[in-house]
């Protein structure tokens, strides 16, 4: 029996179609605690803040469509002996969207710097990967004084020919803007897989929880509004004022921002180095948690 291509197509909409979850679903899954959502400036993010109140403060800022569980295998490690301070940027995890609609680098800038102040934080080291990374050192760059170390995970801020273009903000094409409403758990495989290097790293248990989260109510929405927001400009003027000792860590099978961007950055940035991890892409914290680990922990070391 060869069905009629009407009830084809709408079998395959059926399929397609993704609604949101139920955030307290998400919260009941995903939270650890109620007292992990705080209000900065009229947003509310979700945090976790783990280790000796007493020790030295490592801030984590996660990539685009990350969450904060993306560095769950280091901070576990790092909080033995630091103070893990790590949130869910708005419309991310389990941060609703801004009520502002504000998705810009000066924004997030804002929001981070303003949780430290509630922590009475004038100081810490800074982590950031992909997007993340181009937030951090945009702080270690504007707010010198608040920066201890930098850690660049594969980080964001070079423009990339035919996709970012220095002050232009990206076109958000309609397949992305289908995203809204149709995001079927395979299709986020598939474009979850070129992060890994080893695809049996991206286990079900991840691939479920990207799923989760990007279902939040209005996460997608937020998403793509943060793309249209995101305007580049050259990077070099501002990675050449930064002062705090910087490390930089590329994966040498990234295949999402080209590990050549690495040589940009210790070019610009004065007496950064450089850790260059074979046979791990994008991810390195999730992919090897271990092995990417031990250059930031001899870092980081006092």
């Amino acid at each position: 029996m060869i069905l009629p291509l009407s009830i084809v197509l709408l079998l395959a909409a059926f399929w397609a179609w993704t609604p949101d979850l139920d955030r307290a679903e998400l919260l009941a899954r995903y939270q650890r605690s109620a007292a992990d959502q705080v209000q900065v400036d009229g947003a509310t993010l979700h945090v976790r803040d783990d280790g000796p109140r007493d020790a030295p403060a490592l801030l984590f800022v996660h990539g685009f469509g990350a969450s904060l569980h993306s560095w769950e295998a280091w901070a576990q490690d790092l909080a033995r002996d630091f103070r893990v301070l790590r949130v869910d940027l708005p419309g991310h995890g389990l941060s609703p969207p801004d009520p502002r609609d504000d998705y810009t680098d000066a924004r997030s800038l804002q929001l981070l710097l303003g949780w430290l102040d509630q922590l009475g934080l004038p100081q810490v080291s800074v982590i950031g990967h992909s997007m993340g990374g181009r937030i951090a050192w945009t702080m270690a760059a504007r707010h010198p004084e608040r920066v201890q170390r930098l850690v660049l995970v594969a980080p964001d801020g070079f423009a990339s020919p035919g996709y970012f273009e220095y002050g232009k903000a990206p076109e958000v094409s309609s397949m992305l803007k289908l995203m809204q409403v149709a995001l079927p758990r395979p299709l986020l495989a598939m474009s979850l897989a070129p992060a890994y290097a080893d695809r049996a790293a991206m286990t079900d248990e991840r691939v479920t929880r990207y799923h989760d989260l990007l279902r939040a109510p209005g996460a997608r929405a937020a998403l793509l509004q943060r793309m249209r927001q995101t305007v580049l400009t050259d990077p070099v003027p501002l990675l050449k004022t930064i002062r705090a000792p910087t490390l930089l860590l590329w994966g040498e099978q990234d295949a999402m921002i080209p590990p050549a961007n690495a040589d940009d950055y210790l070019r610009a940035i004065s007496g950064s180095t450089l850790v260059r991890l074979p046979a791990l892409g994008h991810l390195p914290q999730e992919e090897d948690a271990a092995r990417s680990l031990q250059p930031v922990r001899e870092f980081l070391r006092p």
